[in-house]
């Protein structure tokens, strides 16, 4: 059946078209309060108050759920055990920290997400307050793959999902990280330090990993050191709007993409000093079929490359690692391999109504499809974009490029291509 799939996206024969808009459900949470102050909670900052906030976990979850409250101080806590039908309500002015990696219990070699649940459906995290992860020891272990860290929020398998209000800083790994079904996340904050902040890079820490079904993220305000958002494998019905992205590595599919992604759109929303402002990333250990992906009203400034779509994510040879640099002729030695269960197909991108300016030495774009498995139809339609380098379209069986208009010093509309069918038109 994947070499049927594989087949016809390759041909043009699926029916495409345009994601639509995504309201997925909100938890169903009782009314019932319970506020941590009522639980022996000292909340200076200093005290170990996590008992007094589990105390009101389990007190809800004995009473069928209901929202735990956090009205004051700065409340320092370990990992949370939660349950259904839950809502924890940061208030304004009060901030949730994290225990330091010295006092976290598992340090870093066992530790447990902080807010985290498997196989629970209604949970919720909102209000104005913020959610502080003290990551800065966490981050230099980044690349010891000895060492754990935990993400600040770790949903897996949960259906009904509210993230809403919170400011969340510094995680020591991923600040939100679901897989699940019904999932908004809304008007939230996500702060961490780049991770080419020469003083403390904060590696790793992914602002927004949502995979799943029915997915909503909208109003966000993101600048962190990994990506602003991504999502993975099995995940269909996504819609990002009017968020403001920073530093980061842009909004990005992949790079585990088994299963496929579908009716996936990027709205009106604003990137400035990201890497990438849209990033597709795959390979052929880890692909999918991606169809019906829409990008549009976007503006983007002083990016590093504002659209990127590759299926060489791991590729070892150097000459194809710094993307900023394949031409034409170093794409055409890329080695072609049979088709398989794991290839990324990439079918039906729609780039819409897009502005971007590049940051010097920065390149307008690169749309790389695998030999075997060519990116099927893409379009560009009212898309500006003004750079040193140029876009490069290399392995592309179909682009249709209207109304476009790419400045680079070679030119205008100068398209570094192999492989591919290119169509210009007013």
């Amino acid at each position: 059946m994947h070499r049927l799939l594989l087949a016809l996206a390759l041909l043009g024969s699926l029916p495409f078209g345009q994601a639509k808009d995504v309201q997925p459900e909100t938890p169903r949470i009782p009314s019932a309060i319970f506020d941590v102050k009522d639980f022996g909670l000292v909340g200076d900052g200093a005290t170990d108050d996590t008992k007094a906030v589990q105390k009101a976990i389990d007190k809800a979850a004995a009473q069928g759920g209901g929202t735990v409250k956090l009205s004051k101080g700065n409340i320092l806590c370990g990992p949370l055990t939660l349950c259904s039908h839950l809502r924890i309500q940061v208030d304004e002015g009060v901030t949730l920290t994290m225990l330091p990696l010295a006092r976290y219990p598992g340090g870093n070699l066992e530790p447990a997400d902080f807010i985290g649940a498997k196989g629970l459906t209604d949970l919720a995290v909102t209000g104005a307050g913020t959610i502080e992860g003290q990551g800065s020891d966490w981050w230099p272990f980044a690349k010891d793959k000895s060492k754990k860290r935990p993400r600040m929020i770790g949903l897996h398998d949960c259906e009904r999902i509210l993230i809403e209000g919170v400011t969340l800083r510094n995680s020591p790994m991923f600040h939100i990280a679901i897989r699940g079904k019904e999932v908004t996340v809304s008007k939230v904050t996500v702060r961490a330090p780049s991770s080419k902040d020469s003083a403390n890079p904060s590696h790793n820490t992914d602002a927004c990993d949502v995979s799943g079904r029915n997915i909503l993220v909208a109003d966000c305000d993101i600048s962190v050191g990994d990506d602003n958002y991504t999502c993975g494998k099995d995940t269909s019905n996504v819609l990002i709007r009017n968020c403001r992205y920073g530093t980061g590595h842009g909004v990005s599919i992949g790079s585990y993409t088994g299963g496929g992604v579908s009716n996936f759109t990027v709205r009106d929303c604003v990137f400035d000093g990201t890497e990438c402002g849209i990033r597709i990333k795959s390979d052929r250990d880890r692909g999918g079929h991606l169809t019906h992906i829409t990008y549009e009203n976007l503006k983007m400034t002083n990016v590093s490359m504002p659209i990127l779509i590759y299926g060489s994510y791991g590729a070892k040879d150097k000459r194809y690692r710094d993307l900023t640099k394949i031409t034409p002729e170093v794409a055409a030695t890329y080695p072609a391999m049979p088709l398989g269960k794991t290839t990324p197909v990439y079918e039906d991108i729609t780039f819409r109504n897009i502005t971007a300016t590049v940051a010097a030495g920065g390149r307008a774009g690169l749309v790389w499809g695998l030999p075997e498995a060519p990116v099927g139809h893409l379009v560009m339609e009212n898309v500006t974009i003004k750079a040193d380098l140029p876009f490069g379209l290399f392995n592309v069986r179909q682009a249709d490029l209207k109304n476009v208009k790419i400045v680079t010093p070679g030119g205008e509309n100068k398209i570094a291509e192999t492989s591919s069918k290119v169509t210009i038109s007013k």
